[in-house]
């Protein structure tokens, strides 16, 4: 039992010395509290004191040293109760409660010689006298003095106790009073470490730039920054050579600069440059990650069309990607089966995207998938490569999330800020992508994977109705009837349109807006009204319906009424070009110019090279009396369709107008060359080269017009006309009597042959004179039967195209009656056709301005009709 009892008293003389230390402090600050507060009261003082001294006295009766004798018994006292830790006293005492209380804001001043808080101040006792207080076993307390030397207070360093402290001085954790920090030596830019720190700031600082160049869109300013970081880079290396150890060059910066300059080599296309910096990066073994590159090498070799080098590649920087990097691995892989489709090695292009779709489904390998199928003609595979490009997941939302289900005002606005955020628009754009990408398989496959492309969109349309795309089926239903308008099937392409009327509002309004789109093109304007009509009922803001039904409006003549919806339409649609391009037609057929040319400023605005929108602009500029605007707007026209006679022949016209012959005579001529058809043309060019006296030239062209309209006797004449002209009247003669073979009635061929058989001395003078006055009585006749109100007038323009009325030019048209009244007349001589009479007989032969046929680029547009709509999958293509 001596053991434990030794060991309870070696306890107590532990916590007795704790406990003196702290009632040491305690006192201590007591005694500063009274020092400092003057209206303390005394009694308060002397009672504290005495419960000190009683409770040191009573702790000092308890403490007993060890003796040689107890050496054995460690454990004696184990049980004894020590009064000295009951602490109740000292929670009941106020004064002493008081003095712990203000002890830490009010510290007394370091008054003692040796540094210390509590060890050189000596404790009162009720003795009367003062002592230093010590530990139970006779060992000094912290801080005490012994020997004339302090003991070192390492507990209260980190509060801003030091040995070092003097008398009088302030509390100063901090070191404030020590002032301001010396300033930072400058260091020597001079130096060679300074120099290589310069240098290596300034290399970064080019690739940065060069970097921002790039992503600014000037390849040229990016690549000369590039190569000027590469020429300071290899100055740094060289100087880090010169002055320090190999071992401190910065792998890191040279390959950031290599990197960065085989980019915007490859960038500028200059692939060979691209590919030699990739190969001192690549060989380098130094660059832990430089196998990676191989890839980017690759892709130079797939822009190049080097095939076999880019799948060489492929494999390579596969084979260094760790298996980690999945994603890489998949993206490698399906470029490794594009360039093998690009080769035409099917079965291996089959094989990457098979492995693709079984790792990691995707959209793009799915659909490369099934035009490998495709291309070797397998109709099972193509069926099951379908079905995964279908089973392909999106990882999008369902729309019913943006759709409000209660009337919480948070959630509602919550949901508001989402519906049209970025990350839904991502969203759309991939539903949207997916969606193209099915459509286009069906479409593909659908003829081949069955014996009838109906059978094969049927299947299609069953697999999409059992996938998530379910919506995507009408699309391919409506698409199927596009299919038949391609193949001439109306039949089938109305009755699957039909099949709509009873589905939902947005598919029966897609397929009565190509219904009525049908219609219309087949002049049924009653089918179309209605099925127009019905799109519209059954969505009221699908632009395209709305179109169509201004479209049947304008048909029957309403254009007031057609504009109303054609507004409406686009207060749904701002951007329908359709409704825009009607309206303005609508406002030009009403004489509102300035309102059509609005219309037609703002739809070029959005479509600049539109041929059809240049057309109307000049167009509206000829009938405000602008042609210099016409002509302007006539050039653009032709800088986008250069080939196009009818707005070619319509610039030749404005300069004709305007009196300029010659540039006029340009643009009659290369519209004759590209179309040498055009009747105006051909009788414009024929009248021009008779002004200017090359009647040699005049016969092709008025040759070509009798081929074009053999019935119409006046381009023949007009041949003789100008044999006659250019004096070689024997081939006159000739052509007159061919005439005269095939017209016997034409009074003016008559007149023409009985002068040069005059003139000639032949003896079918006679002849000719004879028939010439028989035609001469019969339209005498007819002239009398005109003026007595019988139906003269009607069988006189019968007669007339068919040649035989000698008044039949005359009655027939005003500019051809024109030039030939100034040819040499029945009783003239020949030689009298001079200068003077070609000048006078020169007539536009185009006829006056509000006479002249209207041109436009198409014949659809020749009476101004209007564009049909034709927007995406709900209007029928062209």
């Amino acid at each position: 039992m001596r053991k434990p009892e030794k060991a309870r008293e070696g306890r107590q003389r532990g916590l007795a010395g704790r406990l003196t230390n702290f009632l040491n402090i305690g006192c201590q600050s007591y005694y500063a509290y009274r020092k400092t507060d003057t209206t303390g009261v005394a009694n308060r003082s002397s009672r504290l004191q005495k419960n000190l001294t009683s409770i040191e006295v009573k702790m000092m009766k308890n403490v007993h040293l060890a003796t040689e004798a107890d050496e054995d018994d460690i454990y004696s006292g184990y049980n004894d109760y020590n009064p000295t830790f009951d602490t109740e006293d000292l929670e009941n005492d106020p004064a002493f409660q008081q003095a712990v209380k203000t002890s830490h804001g009010r510290r007394p001043p370091l008054t003692a010689k040796v540094p210390g808080t509590s060890g050189s101040r000596p404790l009162a006792t009720g003795y009367g006298s003062k002592t230093t207080l010590s530990s139970s076993m006779g060992r000094p307390m912290t801080a005490a003095v012994q020997d004339g030397v302090a003991r070192p207070m390492t507990a209260v360093q980190a509060a801003g106790y030091t040995k070092a402290v003097s008398r009088g001085s302030v509390f100063d954790p901090l070191g404030q009073a020590r002032g301001p920090a010396p300033p930072l030596e400058t260091k020597n830019e001079d130096s060679p470490e300074g120099k290589i720190k310069q240098l290596e700031k300034k290399v970064n600082e080019l690739v940065e730039e060069s970097c921002i160049a790039h992503s600014c869109g000037d390849l040229k300013l990016a690549l000369e920054k590039a190569k000027d970081a590469g020429r300071k880079e290899r100055a740094l290396v060289r100087q880090r050579e010169q002055t320090m150890s190999p071992a401190n060059i910065n792998l890191d910066l040279t390959y950031t600069v290599l990197f960065n300059l085989a980019s915007q080599y490859s960038a500028n296309e200059m692939y060979a440059e691209a590919l030699n910096t990739y190969q001192v990066i690549v060989k380098n073994k130094m660059f832990v990650n430089g196998g990676m590159l191989k890839v980017n090498m690759a892709n130079i070799y797939l822009k190049q069309r080097n095939y076999s080098k880019a799948i060489k590649f492929y494999r390579m920087a596969l084979d260094q990607i760790a298996s980690v990097h999945k994603e890489m691995r998949i993206k490698i892989m399906q470029n490794i089966g594009v360039a093998f489709i690009k080769t035409g090695q099917y079965t291996d292009a089959i094989s990457s995207f098979e492995h693709i779709m079984s790792t990691s489904p995707n959209l793009k390998a799915g659909f490369n998938l099934i035009l490998c199928y495709f291309a070797t003609g397998d109709r099972e595979q193509m069926k099951k490569a379908f079905q995964k490009l279908i089973a392909v997941p999106l990882g999008i939302d369902d729309d019913d999330k943006y759709i409000s289900q209660g009337d919480d005002p948070h959630t509602n606005l919550l949901i508001e800020a989402i519906k049209n955020d970025s990350l839904r628009q991502m969203e759309r754009e991939r539903k949207a992508t997916a969606e193209k990408y099915i459509m286009t398989a069906a479409k593909l496959i659908a003829p081949a994977i069955e014996t009838s492309f109906a059978v094969g969109y049927d299947w299609c349309v069953e697999m999409v109705k059992a996938s998530q795309y379910v919506e995507l089926a009408n699309d391919l239903e409506i698409n199927k009837a596009i299919t038949y308008l391609r193949q001439k099937d109306f039949n089938q392409a109305v009755e699957t349109l039909k099949m709509f009327e009873k589905k939902d509002s947005r598919v029966k309004s897609a397929a009565a807006t190509n219904l009525s789109f049908l219609y219309f093109l087949e002049n049924e304007f009653t089918q179309a009204s209605h099925y127009a009509d019905l799109a519209v009922n059954s969505d009221r803001y699908n632009p395209s319906a709305l179109t169509n039904k201004g479209n049947t409006i304008f048909a029957n003549g309403d254009y007031e009424k057609a504009a109303e919806f054609y507004k409406e339409s686009l207060r749904n649609d701002s951007s329908c070009t359709e409704a825009l391009y009607n309206i303005g037609l609508t406002y030009k057929k009403l004489n509102r110019l300035d309102e059509s040319l609005d219309s037609f400023l703002k739809l070029h605005a959005i479509l600049r090279n539109s041929a059809q929108v240049l057309f109307q602009i000049a167009s509206i500029y000829e009938l405000m009396e602008d042609p210099n605007q016409a002509i302007e707007w006539l050039m653009q026209l032709i800088s986008v369709v250069p080939t196009d006679s009818h707005a070619l022949a319509k610039l030749g016209e404005l300069y004709d107008s305007e009196g300029d012959k010659s540039q006029a005579f340009q643009y009659y001529y290369e519209s004759y060359r590209y179309f040498p058809s055009n009747i105006e043309v051909i009788e414009w060019l024929g009248a021009y080269y008779i002004d200017t006296q090359f009647c040699e030239k005049a016969i092709h062209y008025f040759e070509r017009a009798a081929l074009i309209q053999p019935t119409q006797v006046k381009w023949q004449l007009m041949v003789a006309s100008c044999f006659r002209r250019s004096g070689n009247y024997q081939k006159a003669l000739d052509t007159y009597k061919a005439i005269h073979r095939k017209f016997p009635e034409n009074a003016e061929c008559l007149r023409f042959l009985v002068r040069l058989c005059t003139d000639m001395g032949l003896k079918e003078i006679q002849e000719y004179a004879t028939k010439l006055k028989r035609v001469e009585k019969l339209k005498e006749i007819r002239e009398q039967r005109v003026k007595s109100g019988r139906d003269g007038s009607a069988r006189a323009r019968r007669e007339g195209s068919g040649g035989g009325d000698p008044g039949s030019i005359t009655h027939k048209g005003e500019r051809l009656s024109a030039k030939l009244k100034a040819l040499p007349g029945t009783y003239e001589p020949y030689e009298s056709s001079g200068n003077k009479e070609i000048d006078a007989s020169y007539i536009d032969p185009l006829g006056p301005q509000a006479e002249r046929p209207k041109t436009a680029l198409r014949k659809k547009m020749d009476e101004d009709e209007f564009a049909d709509e034709e927007l995406g999958d709900d209007l029928l293509p062209e």
